[in-house]
């Protein structure tokens, strides 16, 4: 794509990555196919190519966001489809960041918009904040139905109280800072992200990772000052308070690699994959700033899914047990780390019978905040995905993501859980609570 950035321009490193990235865009359209808003809405400017001449149109002219760029833009999950289909390696992931921190400086939005995407950033990516908004939101749930009528931000406001959980989860000793010891000769030590909304939601998967890996021989370390990896924030524009809460996980992790017995850490293990991306990018988000560069960088090298940890400790495999798995690969796992076969790999080895979900490329519609931000589009992708995992007529629903694992739950009633729930059930642990008492004897017999 031809462009004409002005030298003054291209003295912003900001500016100067998003003029590489556009120059690769060859406009081929590859990525209209497998982009689900596209695919739903059918309109060129929520195709990834659309948006492409939107953001250089802004940004080339070095003007403030409008109504229709903001509105596609917004419109994107950030699923990043579009870069496993793009022959060119257009890094759209990296361009639409930017673009989102170029609206977030340019563009005022509704006031009422404005205060719910600051409660948003505000309470999401912090335990006490989550938990206190989880309680608020149960004894409002009953009123979500008459909210979806209410003009403005109403059906967003449903939307978000639709997926609150039923009843809170209790605190767990896994969100604790501490270390977990292996059992037997130690094989490695690894620091675990326990992340912010995951731990409040379903606590049983950091959890059932600690029990697993400790049995495996890994030490595991949850380190004091680890909180929020930062995406939640960064894909809302947010650069500078995703910058903060990412460079507070680097430095509590920096301090690990020079603690330990001189151990160090081999691995930095992520149990939700759309933290897993954004710790992985560290590097780059942090690229120009000589304080931050090369801890982050460190930090972004040892960053690892726990499925990837694995498929490297050469887990006992297990007689077939009868139970069918749909493996949904979330967005974040095969589009934005490239992770496609080491978690079936670890559930077929376990025993299970895994399928693939039908149009498996799309996304489910959780994407962070975008199921509470776009809930129609959510909802119909939601629904899209739903129906596909029916197809395959599973016993339950397994994938590394807890976005994913609330959202598909909010449109089926096939239980789901996550990957590690299943390895560390399989393998000596406890059956995940999701599944007690929704299979068959013969099936509950798996550990």
């Amino acid at each position: 794509m031809k462009t004409n950035f002005t030298p003054a321009q291209l003295a912003d490193p900001g500016v100067a990555e998003a003029e590489s990235i556009l120059r690769k865009c060859v406009h081929c359209g590859f990525c209209t196919a497998t982009c689900p808003t596209f695919a739903l809405l059918g309109d060129e400017l929520d195709s990834p190519r659309g948006r492409i001449y939107l953001i250089k149109e802004m940004l080339e002219n070095d003007r403030p966001a409008d109504a229709e760029t903001v509105k596609h833009v917004d419109r994107c999950l950030s699923c990043l489809s579009c870069m496993t289909t793009c022959p060119s390696g257009v890094n759209y992931m990296h361009l639409v960041d930017h673009a989102r921190a170029h609206i977030e400086k340019t563009w005022k939005r509704p006031l009422a918009e404005r205060m719910l995407r600051g409660v948003l950033a505000a309470v999401l990516p912090t335990r006490t904040g989550f938990r206190a908004a989880l309680l608020a939101a149960f004894y409002a749930k009953p009123f979500a139905g008459l909210l979806k009528f209410v003009p403005g931000i109403g059906p967003k406001l449903a939307a978000m109280l639709a997926l609150a959980p039923s009843r809170m989860a209790g605190r767990s000793a896994a969100e604790a800072p501490g270390v977990h010891g292996a059992a037997g000769e130690r094989r490695a030590r690894v620091a675990l992200l326990t992340g912010c909304a995951q731990p409040v939601l379903k606590p049983g998967i950091n959890e059932a990772t600690i029990r697993l890996l400790t049995r495996l021989g890994v030490e595991v370390v949850v380190p004091k000052g680890e909180g929020c990896c930062g995406a939640l924030v960064h894909h809302m524009g947010q650069e500078e308070r995703s910058h903060a809460q990412a460079a507070r996980n680097v430095e509590a992790w920096w301090r690990e690699t020079r603690e330990g017995g001189g151990a160090g850490l081999d691995a930095i293990v992520i149990t939700a994959s759309g933290c897993g991306t954004t710790v992985k990018d560290y590097g780059f988000m942090f690229r120009n700033d000589p304080v931050w560069k090369d801890k982050a960088a460190a930090v972004s090298a040892l960053a690892r899914d726990v499925s990837e940890l694995l498929v490297g400790l050469d887990l006992p495999a297990r007689a077939p047990n009868g139970i069918v798995v749909a493996y949904h690969s979330a967005c974040s796992m095969q589009h934005g780390q490239k992770i496609r076969t080491e978690p079936k790999s670890l559930l077929q080895a376990a025993g299970f019978t895994v399928r693939d979900v039908p149009e498996g490329h799309l996304c489910c519609g959780s994407a962070g905040t975008y199921n509470i931000l776009q809930p129609e589009i959510a909802t119909r992708l939601r629904d899209r995905k739903v129906a596909n995992i029916e197809k395959t007529a599973p016993d339950l629903i397994a994938t590394g993501n807890i976005g994913c694992m609330t959202q598909i739950a909010g449109g089926t009633a096939i239980p789901i859980v996550h990957t590690v729930e299943l390895l560390d059930w399989v393998h000596g642990g406890p059956m995940p609570e999701a599944l007690e008492g929704r299979l068959p004897a013969s099936m509950a017999a798996a550990e």
